[in-house]
């Protein structure tokens, strides 16, 4: 399985980008971040969330002896493992700054994550972020989103709501804003042909599945790809900023 990368991060309207975007093709690891916060404190937040992440994954892929610094869950495979610790060790860097540094309090971030091992990608999401899989012409929304609305109604009917709907955008979770965080893995076999993407609401939050489906119908490399998402978003009027991270597996 061989698998590439490329992705495109855009201000839009707003004066500062506070959405962060890395991925590292040798260690597996993808990753979109979306900041909040006061300032310039969300793009605090989605950096440090990603510099740890990435710190912890590169860690772990060097030696298979290290103390796991939470309890390893026997449910999810080693890598599953090194995802959701990464993930939570980004979460006590983010709220441990924010409590030490009064211009950063309370920032935070949502954080979609992937890590490809071989044919095996491990994704956890915190947050309204996104992974999609495009297999075989088809868009499946990979992650749930952790939102007010999809609790109440499910994420099918929360897509459906009125955009005008006053707790659409209300997070119940991000990374930074609690001392801890509980995340899910979700754990796929990844087959030749498979596109995965990874975005912000700057981009799902303006491009319903439809039109998603046609950008990543059109194919192209994984750069091009993600360059069309962000393009079409911005024309479409975003709000927010635009980030989407294509993986492709041949």
């Amino acid at each position: 399985m061989t698998v590439t990368a490329g992705g495109r991060t855009d201000t839009g309207p707003r004066a500062l980008n506070q959405d962060w975007i890395e991925w590292d093709l040798d260690l597996g690891l993808f990753v979109v971040a979306d900041g909040m916060g006061g300032h310039n404190a969300g793009e605090v937040a989605s950096h440090l969330a990603i510099q740890a992440i990435r710190e912890f994954i590169a860690e772990t892929a060097e030696t298979s002896d290290f103390t796991w610094p939470f309890a390893f869950e026997p449910a999810y495979s080693v890598d599953a493992n090194r995802l959701l610790t990464a993930v939570r060790l980004a979460n006590r860097r983010v709220y441990q700054e924010g409590c030490t540094h009064a211009a950063l309090e309370g920032m935070g971030t949502t954080v979609v994550a992937v890590l490809v091992n071989g044919d095996r990608a491990v994704m956890v999401g915190v947050g309204d972020s996104r992974i999609y899989r495009w297999r075989n012409g088809e868009l499946v929304q990979l992650t749930s989103d952790d939102t007010w609305l999809s609790a109440v109604m499910g994420v099918q009917d929360a897509d459906r709501a009125d955009s005008t709907h006053p707790m659409k955008h209300v997070l119940t979770s991000v990374v930074g804003t609690r001392e801890d965080v509980r995340p899910t893995a979700r754990e796929e076999r990844l087959l030749p042909g498979d596109r995965l993407l990874l975005c912000s609401d700057g981009i799902h939050g303006w491009l319903d599945n439809t039109a998603i489906a046609t950008v990543m119908r059109a194919g192209g490399p994984p750069d091009h790809v993600a360059e069309a998402l962000v393009q079409t978003a911005l024309a479409r009027l975003t709000s927010d900023n635009a980030t989407a991270l294509v993986i492709a597996a041949d």
